[in-house]
């Protein structure tokens, strides 16, 4: 096995910051009425600014999925580094621009690099940690020598006000009791926005610019236990899911199937131990991992509301962080989904704070079926 290195992050951003005073305007109101969930939602979140792939006067989008995967990538290009040498493109995303091709040829399309191997990661927030851990392996293996990850997220796509506009027609009647989206559907228009990241991968740091060692990535999943908890395309019956080609095209624009939803009160009991506990318990068994050497915490949480149940887990299996250690934007950046760890890894290697031998710990859950990713990084 061949040591692997993050040689270089990188990330895009579409677009100006958008506070939260224009989340509507630019995202559309469902119904022509304000959203009463959006002020509770955004309390709990905290987050002030996202970016959006919207422009803000034609309303139209300024990019598509693979298009934001793509300009990460570029980010990663320059005097060090050549794009064109590019062997492994590895690409994760919760929703790709359609449902073939994949996701990654798209990216590769887009970046008209040379041929290369190319593979697509489907999931939500693990599928950009799931691309990852495939570029690690490919060079760990040998088999190539510069791998590039990314994971990107265009979520506004499904968020714009008018994709509710068939299903509010169709329940015309009951909207003077109950003047809106289904709070599962209205949640996350609130909670999501867009982005993408991206890490070159190779076997040597590259010369008097930090990087970081991977020491290794662990992924577990859960769904042998628990039912689906985040899904797009699909319906939730009796805790199954019945996928968008079980319903014609007038059922999945009447019952808004592609949008995203989330089983909130499944979400909030069961997302900590299914993505904290149980997999770091079995983590720091299995690699004997102890807190006191972690200097810096990287946590992909969707809200500030899990910070603080995310502290009193890691203290209920003996595994405290101080919050000093901790690292996130999601209060500038938003949550990307997939690439919020990415984000967060170009900013964290720029920002010049980084000292030799310091230890990284990522955290990245998943909620879809609940899911779970650690990586251990080490500066170089």
């Amino acid at each position: 096995m061949f040591p692997v290195y993050i040689t270089k992050a990188a990330s895009f951003l579409p677009g100006d910051p958008v506070d939260n005073s224009q989340i509507e305007a630019r995202l559309g109101m469902v119904g022509d009425k304000p959203s009463k969930a959006r002020a509770v939602v955004l309390r709990s979140n905290r987050i002030k600014t996202r970016h959006y792939a919207i422009d803000p006067n034609s309303g139209e989008h300024t990019h598509s999925n693979a298009q934001l995967a793509a300009a990460a990538v570029r980010g990663l290009g320059g005097d060090h580094f050549d794009l064109n040498t590019i062997d492994c493109l590895a690409c994760g995303t919760s929703m790709p621009d359609q449902l073939m091709p994949s996701h990654a040829v798209m990216v590769h399309g887009e970046l008209q690099i040379p041929a290369c191997e190319v593979t697509a990661m489907a999931g939500i927030c693990i599928s950009g940690m799931s691309a990852m851990k495939y570029a690690y392996m490919s060079v760990a293996s040998g088999l190539q020598q510069h791998a590039v990850a990314s994971g990107s997220e265009l979520a506004s796509v499904v968020m714009r006000g008018h994709n509710f506009a068939a299903e509010l027609e169709v329940k015309l009647a009951d909207l003077e009791a109950r003047p809106e989206i289904a709070f599962e559907k209205d949640f996350l228009r609130w909670m999501l926005s867009d982005g993408a990241g991206a890490v070159l991968l190779q076997r040597q740091p590259l010369r008097n610019i930090p990087a970081l060692k991977i020491e290794w990535i662990d992924l577990r999943s859960y769904a042998n236990e628990m039912e689906p908890c985040m899904y797009s395309g699909a319906e939730k019956v009796d805790g199954k899911l019945k996928g968008w080609s079980q319903f014609n095209y007038v059922e999945r624009a009447e019952q808004s199937i592609m949008s995203v939803k989330q089983d909130v009160k499944l979400l909030n009991a069961n997302i900590i131990r299914y993505t904290v506990e149980k997999p770091l318990r079995h983590i720091v068994a299995a690699r004997g991992l102890k807190a006191d050497d972690i200097d810096w915490f990287l946590p992909h949480y969707s809200s500030h509301y899990f910070r603080d149940k995310l502290a009193e887990s890691l203290k209920n299996i003996n595994f405290e962080i101080p919050f000093e250690k901790w690292f996130t934007n999601l209060s500038e950046k938003g949550n990307t989904g997939s690439a919020s760890i990415y984000i967060m890894l170009a900013q964290l290697l720029d920002s010049g704070r980084l000292q030799k031998g310091e230890k990284i710990l990522c955290y990245i859950p998943e909620s879809g079926r609940f899911s779970s990713c650690f990586m251990l990084l080490i500066v170089e």
